[in-house]
């Protein structure tokens, strides 16, 4: 059996607790089942169980760990921890995130706070901590999840656009700073994905559900695999040409 494309990689994978609705756990799975070894870190202790299942799943090695990734030292140990079990971090999936959704006049300091915690420090932080690894090794591969509500101006998304906004931007001018070390950072931006929240919705509040898939021009939320299949694609190593783009996963919603 050929070796998978990830073989022999490190991989971190953040959000990949039960909160995010499952995407960062079908992350850490793709990329073990493609032979990375994967540290899984979310704030949710139930990512010890994500990193059991992964393990048990595919074979490959995992850790894991918990803490808030918008608190540098959080970020220091989680990566420490990653070097000092592999020696090395070849992949980083910023997937941490998830917004407090309101009208913006009804925001208040703590829920934007809290929105730029989850979303842009996280992914600051953790770029700026693997980054001298990458450059260390000359090589690395970022792939950051993005919004597709950036584009698409959808109601009540102010604060939260503005922290995605700010992780679009980051990675554009990251992307052209380290360039010349191997090391790729685009942005993946899906919009609205069938996760079990979105499934228990459609349940509970059908029209209401079905208002929010009518504005994707494909009719239906993109599935979990599919916001996996467009990360994943960004991590290969043959992806390697690929460097300060967003990759919008949205079934049309937004077109150039």
């Amino acid at each position: 059996m050929a070796p998978g494309p990830y073989a022999g990689m490190s991989a971190i994978v953040t959000g990949a607790g039960r909160g995010t609705g499952g995407v960062g756990r079908a992350l850490a799975l793709r990329l073990g089942q493609g032979g990375a070894r994967v540290m899984l870190a979310d704030v949710d202790p139930a990512v010890a169980e994500s990193a059991a299942e992964v393990r048990a799943a595919c074979g490959s090695e995992t850790l894991f760990h918990v803490g808030s990734l918008a608190d540098e030292a959080n970020v220091v140990r989680m990566v420490e921890a990653t070097v000092a079990a592999w020696g090395r971090i070849d992949i980083l999936i910023n997937n941490a995130g998830g917004g407090i959704i309101r009208p913006f006049l009804e925001h208040d300091a703590a829920s934007l706070n809290e929105t730029l915690a989850r979303n842009l420090w996280t992914t600051i932080w953790c770029c700026h901590k693997v980054l001298p690894h990458m450059v260390r090794q000359n090589f690395g591969r970022i792939v950051n999840v993005g919004a597709d509500s950036l584009r698409t101006g959808i109601p009540n998304h102010a604060g939260y656009n503005a922290a995605k906004g700010g992780v679009v931007g980051m990675s554009v001018a990251l992307a052209r700073d380290f360039a010349a070390h191997d090391i790729t950072i685009n942005t993946v931006s899906p919009c609205l994905i069938d996760t079990p929240r979105y499934q228990a919705l459609r349940q509970t509040d059908p029209a209401l559900a079905k208002g929010f898939a009518a504005v994707i021009p494909k009719g239906r939320a993109v599935a979990i695999d599919e916001v996996v299949d467009a990360v994943c694609f960004l991590a290969r190593r043959e992806s390697g040409f690929i460097t300060g783009q967003e990759l919008s996963v949205n079934g049309g919603s937004a077109m150039p």
